[in-house]
Formats: structure tokens, C-alpha cells, sequence
């Protein structure tokens, strides 16, 4: 089976649909939208308490730091899955490319730990 240019002309034109959505949906609400400032608009608001001391008091990064590479290691992870649905299908070779992913991912993952980023003072 070859493929063909004009196979893969559905997908360009999603893409350009939901991005041209996307960009006018932003635009027309941006333009549309109120534009009165106040000043109680512009209070801060935190579930309905007031607010207390300053918002700007430093806390540490590690929070997203964890959160990003957990999110990042569960994506890749996710790409595991097709690869077990097909296992059989994909035979040795899909089984070394499988390895050489999960080697690198499992690099990251040392690397990660060498510099410290999941260790907690």
C-alpha cells in the first residue's frame, strides 16, 4: 500500500479548522467581551474570603517541578499502550524500538534523580 499526499489532506484540514476556530473564538470574545475596569473588579477574589497579607510571598519550586515531570513521565508512559495492544503484530523490531524507548526514558529518569529535582529538604 502506498500512501498518498492527498490521504493526509483530512488532517491538514482539521488542524486548520480547530486552530482558525480557536483563533477567532479568542478574538471575537476578546473584542465583544466587557471592557469596564472597576475597582472591585479588579480585587483579587479567593473563594469568597478576603484576602489576607501579600501575594507575592516565595514558596518553593520543587511543587511544579514535581508536578511537570510527573506529567511528563505519565504522557510517555501512554505511548506504551498501542505499543501492547500490537505486540504481536510489531514483532522484534517493534520490541527493540520499544526497548530503546523505555531506555530512554529510564535515562531521563536518572538523570532527574542525579540532579536532585525529586528530593525534598
Amino acid at each position: 500500500m502506498q500512501s498518498n499526499l492527498y490521504d493526509y489532506l483530512p488532517i491538514l484540514l482539521m488542524f486548520i479548522v480547530a486552530g482558525g476556530f480557536v483563533g477567532v473564538t479568542m478574538f471575537v470574545t476578546h473584542k465583544l467581551g466587557p471592557q469596564i475596569k472597576s475597582k472591585i473588579k479588579l480585587d483579587t477574589f479567593e473563594c469568597g474570603i478576603e484576602s489576607q497579607g501579600n501575594a507575592r510571598i516565595p514558596f518553593s519550586i520543587k511543587y511544579f517541578l514535581v508536578a511537570i515531570l510527573f506529567v511528563l513521565f505519565d504522557v510517555e508512559v501512554i505511548f506504551m499502550y498501542p505499543w501492547a495492544v500490537n505486540f504481536k503484530e510489531l514483532g522484534l523490531f517493534g520490541f527493540i524500538e520499544m526497548l530503546t524507548f523505555m531506555g530512554f526514558l529510564l535515562l531521563g529518569f536518572f538523570y532527574i534523580l542525579k540532579k536532585g529535582a525529586l528530593k525534598w529538604e
